[in-house]
């Protein structure tokens, strides 16, 4: 098992976000707000937006470090041919276990199609 996080596993450039909030598909909880769109690559990517409104830079680096690692030990859980966005909701903090359950949940529940 390859559990590595490589840029190409990654959502770079702004016309990739684009297309991942333009298709309107999201699933939500307390944690984490988790947007998706199919892709033609046959693997999943992750794309990160943590705004001001999670708190100061030490807070914002923290979620993105553990968002990152959450899809790195998962990323063979989660469905494959998907990218992904992840947004952090204001007023949560991050814990590694909680963090990767809910990316898993959130991103079956956004294959599975529409709410």
């Amino acid at each position: 098992m390859n559990a590595r996080f490589p840029k190409n596993r990654r959502l770079l450039k702004s016309a990739e976000f684009e297309r991942v909030f333009q298709r309107r598909r999201s699933q939500s909880d307390g944690l984490l707000v988790l947007y998706g769109s199919a892709n033609e690559l046959g693997y999943s990517r992750l794309g990160l937006v943590v705004s001001k409104r999670i708190g100061g830079a030490v807070e914002r680096s923290r979620w993105k470090r553990c968002l990152r690692e959450a899809f790195r030990l998962a990323q063979h859980e989660l469905p494959q041919g998907m990218d992904f966005v992840a947004l952090p909701r204001a007023g949560s903090s991050p814990t590694m276990p909680r963090v990767q359950e809910s990316l898993v949940r959130l991103a079956r529940r956004l294959q599975r199609g529409p709410r």
